[in-house]
């Protein structure tokens, strides 16, 4: 597509948020697909008993038309639907060069503590899931980043020692991604 072309496009954040249940992807992306709608990025996962699909759609004309073309899904899984018109800079995002996985006791302000250490040491975060592990007893919280060492493996190693230090076990993975 050229340029000209992908600039006339409109491009919706449509976020949807409903009990998690089967079917819901299937029922929201065949009526996008049925619609004459496309996707962009989009981001599909269970929080706690919740399931929440985010995602750059194209294809309808204005906010109101997106809703209709869902309607059937967000009556059938009774989801909660808002839409937002987006510039869609797709293929234009940073890439990766860095995975990391911490565990640790969970305990409040664990990722802001966690995260700040790492943004003190240049990293960028871009994907960022985390989950409860362990026991009501003994609970785990468990985070697992991709981001873009901005100032280097040895910065972002140092400050992660320096978490290790505090009582959590981390896993740092050098990423090399091909782009063809």
């Amino acid at each position: 597509m050229e340029k000209n072309q992908q600039s006339k496009i409109v491009w919706h954040l449509l976020t949807l948020v409903g009990e998690d249940r089967p079917g819901i992807v299937a029922g929201v992306t065949t009526l996008l697909y049925k619609g004459g709608c496309n996707l962009g990025e989009t981001s599909m996962l269970r929080l706690g008993g919740l399931f929440t699909i985010m995602m750059m759609v194209s294809g309808a004309e204005s906010d109101k038309a997106l809703q209709t073309v869902i309607s059937p899904a967000v009556k059938k899984f009774k989801l909660r639907a808002h839409v937002d018109k987006a510039g869609a800079r797709l293929h234009a995002h940073k890439i990766p060069n860095v995975q990391i996985t911490i565990y640790g006791a969970d305990r409040a302000g664990i990722v802001a503590d966690t995260v700040a250490t790492l943004s003190d040491s240049g990293l960028d975060i871009l994907d960022l899931n985390s989950d409860v592990a362990g026991s009501a007893e003994k609970p785990v919280y468990v985070l697992m980043i991709d981001g873009d060492a901005t100032q280097g493996l040895e910065r972002l190693e140092a400050s992660l020692a320096s978490l290790e230090n505090k009582g959590f076990e981390i896993s740092l993975t050098p990423l090399e991604t091909m782009v063809g």
